[in-house]
């Protein structure tokens, strides 16, 4: 029974001191890294590769990415757009650094300002505004990207 033992446990050490892999020199360029990897064969459902596609297609539709807004007027009244416009102007007025949509979701027209990745940033337009505002809230919106600023080398 010892024999037995230690002949499985020799070829437990064994099997596990050959199946290191060892990587020459070459393979820390990044060349060669990506030759290893697009020769990489991955065994994989075919309906990943459709939910991918769809999901990547998804988001091109969009428009923009998902973000912050805060609403500052919402109304469905008769003349809610002259309402909605009027808060639009009033708003730029006071605030100009940020941008300003009308949004129609029926019944209602809504005035939403900014475009915040996170509803942290949202939250210091928030307070800014709270005076000027009292009925404003932040509201998960579609956003537009981000501008990218150039650098200021000297």
């Amino acid at each position: 029974m010892k024999i037995l033992f230690l002949f499985i446990i020799g070829l437990f050490i064994s099997n596990l001191s050959l199946s290191q892999v060892v990587f020459s020199e070459e393979a820390d360029d990044d060349k060669t890294r990506i030759e290893i990897l697009e020769e990489l064969d991955v065994n994989r459902d075919a309906r990943l590769d459709k939910m991918l596609k769809w999901h990547i297609e998804k988001n091109q539709t969009i428009g923009g990415m998902e973000g912050y807004r805060i609403e500052i007027f919402f109304s469905s009244s008769h003349d809610a757009l002259e309402k909605a416009r009027k808060a639009k102007v009033d708003f730029l007025s006071k605030y100009h650094d940020y941008p300003v949509n009308i949004k129609f979701v029926a019944p209602n027209f809504r005035v939403r300002v900014g475009d915040f990745r996170t509803k942290n940033e949202a939250l210091k337009l928030y307070k800014k505004i709270q005076a000027d505002y009292p009925a404003a809230f932040i509201v998960p919106d579609i956003i537009d990207f981000p501008l990218l600023k150039k650098n200021q080398y000297e």
